[in-house]
């Protein structure tokens, strides 16, 4: 006679969640500096990716880079039985009279990796694929933009080798947006996409900047990152506003909440990190790719690091009083771009594995002592 044994149903609740905790951690351990490394020195090798600069020569410009981001895309899923779908996504921009001196084409780099159960639920990780000089203008001077942002491009990269070999419920995208240093074009784009398309979208990770660790000021912090986030929706209604007056809700829009489950998560998984809940959209007088999502009600956040140096940041390459100026590759840390990368990825799986969010909840209350 055989005995049957059963495990409690607690047992098992636990026993899952362990699972999915190594899992997390595992996520953690697959990324690797030396491939972010490796693809930063790619992104650099590029001479300048200005979103004017040349789009026809197969080793200079964003032309060049955007073609070599989109192979290492296909070549990923290849590895992953062709998991990713790869496609460009562009929008055409007249030139203006600030930082569009040309008729152009913007054009982003998308791999979509579809979910198993909610194909059109998306969390999108991007990052930036064009640089810039002091002058917006100058789309012929060498643009190495290591930090800013190849390195959020690398990272972009990197959480898509290691998740492509991962299922998911939800969709993820991952994706290198154009026009950035011109006034935020790419996401403008992908954002109206999205809309028009009927996207659900999750959440938007925008990577802008995740390599230095020492600031203008002269700190040097390897363990602290900021994550911005506006505290209530861009485009809500009236209506929505006149509610919040009765039932509060000032600094927990969809973006604020999207923010503090990344600290949340980053505190349990990687401890070892200071993630910085900063209360705003950006910094002060700044603009990121986050930003075009949260003007039509999507939530999405800004990370990157703590401490700006000023001295690497949209710069030309001279050295002057004995001080280096450009963002060149000797001012990124990769171990530290590694981790702000990891960050991303366990978000990413945590919101791809995730259910959907409970529909028609509301708030109401009554004269009478709550029995709670």
């Amino acid at each position: 006679m055989k005995i049957l044994k059963f495990i409690p149903f607690f047992l098992l609740v636990n026993l899952a969640f362990t699972q999915e905790k190594k899992v997390i951690y595992d996520i953690i351990n697959e990324i690797s500096s030396e491939r972010i490394e490796k693809d930063v020195n790619k992104l650099v090798s590029f001479g300048t990716r200005h979103t004017l600069s040349d789009t026809i020569s197969k080793t200079r410009g964003i032309g060049a880079a955007r073609r070599w981001i989109k192979s290492t895309f296909e070549k990923i899923s290849l590895e992953c039985n062709n998991c990713l779908e790869v496609i460009y996504q562009k929008n055409y921009f007249p030139k203006n009279k600030r930082r569009i001196v040309k008729n152009v084409w913007i054009n982003n780099v998308l791999a979509i990796q579809r979910g198993s159960k909610y194909p059109n639920k998306y969390i999108i990780m991007s990052g930036d694929i064009d640089s810039r000089v002091t002058d917006p203008n100058d789309f012929s001077s060498d643009s190495p933009g290591a930090n800013d942002n190849a390195s959020g491009m690398a990272g972009v990269i990197e959480v898509s080798r290691v998740l492509s070999k991962y299922k998911f419920e939800n969709s993820i995208i991952y994706v290198g947006l154009s026009g950035e240093e011109q006034g935020l074009y790419g996401g403008i784009g992908l954002a109206e996409h999205a809309k028009k398309n009927k996207w659900d979208i999750i959440g938007v990770l925008n990577n802008d900047m995740i390599g230095n660790i020492e600031g203008v000021d002269g700190i040097i912090d390897n363990y602290s990152f900021r994550i911005f986030s506006e505290p209530t929706p861009a485009n809500e209604t009236e209506k929505s506003i006149k509610k919040r007056r009765f039932y509060g809700g000032e600094v927990d829009g969809n973006s604020r909440q999207l923010a503090r489950y990344i600290h949340t998560q980053v505190k349990q998984f990687m401890p070892n990190l200071n993630p910085m809940m900063i209360y705003r959209l950006d910094r002060f007088g700044r603009g990121g790719h986050h930003r075009p999502f949260n003007d039509l009600g999507y939530a999405g956040v800004r990370i990157m690091e703590a401490h700006e140096n000023y001295n690497r940041q949209h710069q030309d390459i001279r050295i002057e009083n004995d001080i280096q100026y450009g963002d060149i590759i000797d001012g990124v840390n990769f171990n530290y771009a590694k981790n702000l990368t990891a960050v991303n990825a366990i978000n990413l799986a945590s919101l791809g594995w995730s259910s959907s969010k409970p529909k028609n909840v509301k708030i109401g209350g009554i004269v009478e002592p709550s029995q709670d």
